[in-house]
């Protein structure tokens, strides 16, 4: 899986969004707001291939969360990212 190209993360009045670039883009009219944790994925996973277990490599690497738990909140979130076409299988 890839992150789809056009979302740029930004800051917005402190939280993290989503935004939309590009005319690929022009049609979205969705706003995602992410946690710190989210937007640290996003940023990590940017340009990359991966699958939920780099997610949770990512995760248990710089937080200090159970592998388990990491697998149940990334698999969660990814499955979020997929349903808001975020995601390119």
């Amino acid at each position: 899986m890839k992150l789809k190209d056009g979302f740029g993360l930004r800051t917005v009045c402190g939280e993290k969004v989503l935004v939309a670039e590009g005319i690929e883009n022009i049609d979205y009219s969705k706003i995602i707001s992410l946690n710190e944790t989210a937007a640290f994925l996003w940023e990590n996973l940017v340009g990359k291939d991966f699958q939920v277990e780099d997610m949770v490599d990512l995760l248990t690497r710089d937080y200090d969360v159970p592998t388990d738990v990491a697998f149940n909140d990334c698999s969660e979130l990814l499955k979020q990212w997929i349903d808001a076409e975020l995601v390119v299988k």
